[in-house]
């Protein structure tokens, strides 16, 4: 009895439950990133030809990894949301405790600015991807952050974590929205800070 091709596996779907060979998991990886290069250079105009065309691979590996274009980008922004992760536990683990958190917020906020044409093609197809989504599974790493930059004296003792994921929050929104360029992203950043910061004795 042939097997039921009605619902045909996807190659680079990582939640199928079934591992993945090596040279698909490359693939995969190659797809993504050129992805992410295409769509921030060309926003909506561009096309999974192109993203093809930039990861050297044949359309057809980019659609066994991914069928539609929806799903191309909502992996995207799942990768990044999972660097965001890993970002804020390297911050945790090293460095200076006290600007961790600091840094952080400014990294996300870039990220937030140049990542805006994704997002916005995401909007546009009708796949629901905003910004208080990509950091509200970060929230239990940057208390980690808020605890440790309150102990090294760094943000004010009153400040809780809803109130730092609510000022990442609009700040991300800022940036995708109005695609904030360096100066100003260092500028609102710095009012954002001297509100966290204690008052000078």
């Amino acid at each position: 009895m042939p097997p039921d091709r009605s619902t045909p596996a996807v190659a680079g779907d990582p939640d199928s439950g079934r591992p993945m060979r090596a040279d698909a998991q490359r693939n995969r990886a190659r797809i993504l990133q050129a992805a992410e290069e295409v769509f921030a250079e060309k926003g909506p105009a561009a096309s999974t030809e192109e993203v093809a065309a930039r990861a050297g691979v044949a359309i057809g590996t980019v659609f066994r990894h991914f069928p539609t274009k929806d799903a191309l980008l909502a992996a995207i922004m799942k990768n990044l949301r999972q660097r965001l992760t890993d970002d804020v536990h390297a911050l945790s683990t090293g460095g200076d405790p006290g600007a961790a958190l600091f840094a952080f917020f400014g990294h996300l906020v870039a990220q937030a600015a140049a990542t805006r044409t994704v997002v916005g093609l995401l909007t546009e197809t009708g796949v629901d991807v905003r910004a208080d989504d990509a950091v509200q599974g970060l929230a239990q790493a940057v208390q980690v952050l808020l605890a440790q930059a309150q102990q090294a004296g760094t943000v004010r003792a009153d400040v809780g974590i809803a109130e730092v994921m609510a000022l990442l929050s609009a700040a991300c929104q800022g940036a995708l929205r109005a695609g904030w360029d360096r100066d100003l992203q260092d500028r609102t950043l710095a009012i954002i800070f001297a509100g966290l910061r204690p008052a000078p004795p």
